[in-house]
């Protein structure tokens, strides 16, 4: 972890990064990989769609963030990890040629009471665009070690044998929101993180040595190569949509499908235990609020709690999210 500390930082300091480019390709890329609605993927489709032009999806943003906070912020340096996100909000999309940069603010620097080695410092992000609009607003804490201090014994970790798993078969019925039953829990499936899939996420999105390499991770407080968080948060979307297209199929066989709309942000995203290399999560969410839409006519507003428990049980992931849901038919 040399070169970047808990010293490095202090109360009121502003750093930004310089612009990078989103292609077309890359936001296409992206979404058929973790999200893949058809405003995220086809032009054509997502001229039909809530939004009516092609954007990146939200996730794809924030693991565009997190590259640029880890190059400018991190100064390409690695951190130790971050226990979750405060709140983030996706205010504008980020469309085919734009190009972002980030406007980062340290808004406090606490030494931990428990743990010599490290210190927590509390973040404010604003993700702009070229014309200066504000696209995305993120407020996180991440750990970082203490310059000088004897540093912890890394944890000792046994990483499991990826086994294969099966994509589900069962199917629900798709309700309109206006339907949805509070307390309704959704299991969306499992998923397995390799090695590969773990280092190839993080070479686009988030380059820090526990991500990386699996000699280097070992070295590290963590024991030994684990996933980005945002990589955890990918598979979650990725999971909703496969599980989303097969209850889709099942409603149309029955009546009309309600359609989705984007996400205007979450809020307590927890990232409760590290995910290494081998394990297996498996995601649900929970839907904990419902309303109709004022600005929006025709739709709602879903509220949920998703989580994600690997192989032993263990949650590893939870946030409370939103997300434009068709109200009736």
């Amino acid at each position: 972890m040399a070169g970047i500390h808990f010293e490095d930082f202090a109360p009121g300091q502003v750093i930004e990064s310089p612009p990078l480019a989103v292609s077309r390709e890359e936001i296409v890329a992206f979404a058929r990989e973790f999200d893949a609605q058809p405003f995220h993927v086809d032009e054509a489709a997502a001229k039909r769609s809530f939004v009516g032009t092609l954007i990146a999806s939200g996730w794809h943003t924030a693991g565009l963030g997190m590259r640029l906070l880890q190059a400018h912020v991190f100064r390409g340096a690695t951190s130790m990890g971050s226990p979750g996100i405060n709140e983030l909000g996706w205010v504008k999309p980020v469309l085919p040629g734009d190009a972002i940069r980030i406007v980062v603010r340290v808004e406090d620097c606490r030494r931990s009471g428990s743990r010599p080695d490290r210190g927590f410092v509390r973040f404010s992000m604003q993700v702009l665009n070229q014309r200066d609009e504000t696209v995305m607003l993120q407020g996180f804490t991440v750990i970082f070690a203490q310059r000088g201090a004897e540093p912890l014994p890394p944890r000792a970790v046994a990483l499991a044998e990826p086994r294969p798993v099966e994509e589900p078969e069962d199917a629900e019925i798709l309700p309109f929101l206006r339907d949805a039953e509070i307390g309704a829990t959704r299991a969306l499936g499992p998923h397995v993180f390799t090695a590969d899939a773990i280092t190839a996420f993080a070479r686009a999105h988030d380059p820090q040595a526990f991500h990386l390499d699996a000699e280097a991770a070992r070295q590290t407080h963590f024991g030994g190569l684990c996933a980005s968080g945002w990589h955890t948060a990918a598979v979650w979307m990725k999971r909703t949509i496969a599980t989303r297209a097969r209850d889709a199929r099942f409603t149309a066989e029955r009546g009309p499908v309600p359609m989705l709309g984007p996400s205007p942000g979450f809020r307590d995203l927890r990232w409760l235990a590290p995910v290494y290399a081998g394990d297996t999560l498996s995601y649900a969410a929970t839907l904990t609020e419902k309303r109709a839409s004022e600005s929006r006519p025709g739709w709602g507003l879903a509220t949920m709690r998703s989580t994600a428990r690997n192989q032993h049980g263990t949650e590893v992931f939870a946030f409370t999210g939103t997300v434009f849901w068709q109200w009736a038919p």
